[in-house]
């Protein structure tokens, strides 16, 4: 059993009978279709909290193929939020093998976990056979207590680890940031039944392979970049969090490391790649170059303030980066995070 809680939950007594439509179904006709118990309850979307950076229950996702058998999906106000600046929901995706399907992120919640599954009914009864979660952020994880037992959870091994040691942790930074009211905590913990090391792991579905790249630390020390070779289609999890303006958020520091993982992975794409970025609509391999330009202002800057003796006060305030500004969360973001995290890094008390 992979935890104590993730059957109850699927037992819950409201919780009985398989969701989704498989209208549109491109395999078999249905009959030893997959259920997902945990998602036979109606959901309703709610209004946005505006104190929020985005509101899960608030969303709703709609999906696009990208090459055949592979989708993205993400917030459907992704083309209209994303050049403004304004967070959006995070993305993910499935792929669709001869043998079956693989969840990019599980989401948040279990509202948008079923969201999902609705999405891949909409294209195919096949089973899902794997999730990957990019990182130990609960909003690309929480969602696995709703898989069925069958489906393989995978993560970098220090992922995996993060996720056990301080899974409880990041329910309450969740809340924080997305609301208590979100049914964020009526998720579990689920261990991962593949472990990923540097090294990469990758899987044949069936005539289309997936692979789950490390290129470094990107946001956190097991970040995973999900990549289809034939379709030339990558996931980016949150090292890359959407296009222009949006900007890095190094909640865990290492900008300088960020910056190299960044480029690295623009440098090992195709030139035709297509890039999903961890909270926005599917962007070219380019979508890296304002992240990449930021952090190396990021890093100037900073050195010159502590080179000229700046507190970190001092440098919160001196080092604006106006060209970079656009960001709806760039307060947060840049001056309360980004800033105080490079400048400690670089020396500074």
């Amino acid at each position: 059993m992979k935890t104590s809680m993730r059957n109850s939950i699927l037992l819950l007594p409201l919780l009985s009978a398989c969701t989704g439509s498989t209208a549109g179904s491109t395999a078999g006709d249905g009959e030893d279709a997959q259920a997902f118990p945990a998602c036979d309850e109606e959901f309703t979307v709610t209004e946005a909290n505006p104190t929020l950076p985005w509101t899960p229950d608030a969303i709703t996702l709609t999906s696009r193929e990208l090459a055949p058998g592979v989708f993205v999906v993400y917030d459907r106000n992704a083309d209209e939020y994303g050049p403004a600046g304004i967070p959006l929901a995070t993305s993910g995706g499935f792929v669709i093998g001869d043998d079956g399907v693989l969840l990019v992120e599980t989401m948040i919640n279990r509202q948008l976990f079923c969201q999902m599954i609705d999405l891949v009914r909409a294209q195919t009864d096949k089973p899902v056979l794997y999730a990957i979660n990019t990182s130990y952020h609960g909003d690309h994880n929480f969602g696995n207590a709703y898989l069925p037992e069958e489906v393989a959870v995978v993560q970098h091994e220090r992922t995996a680890a993060h996720i056990a040691a301080h899974f409880e942790a990041d329910i309450a930074f969740m809340e924080a940031a997305f609301g208590a009211d979100q049914g964020i905590a009526e998720t579990a913990r689920v261990d991962a039944d593949i472990l990923v090391s540097d090294a990469g792991w990758s899987v044949d579905l069936g005539g289309l392979e997936v692979e789950a790249r490390y290129h470094g630390f990107g946001q956190t020390e097991g970040d995973l970049f999900v990549y289809v070779p034939a379709a030339r289609v990558l996931w980016t999890g949150n090292p890359l969090i959407a296009e222009a303006p949006a900007i890095p958020w190094l909640l865990d520091g290492r900008a300088t490391d960020v910056r190299a993982t960044l480029a690295a992975v623009k440098a090992s794409l195709p030139a035709d790649a297509i890039v999903v970025p961890g909270h926005s609509h599917p962007l070219t391999s380019a979508g890296f170059d304002w992240s990449v330009d930021y952090l190396d202002t990021l890093v100037g800057e900073v050195q010159a303030a502590l080179d000229g003796g700046e507190t970190l006060e001092e440098a919160q305030a001196s080092v604006t980066m106006d060209a970079f500004h656009g960001y709806a969360l760039w307060d947060w973001i840049h001056t309360t995070i980004n800033v105080p995290k490079t400048y400690s890094e670089l020396g500074g008390g």
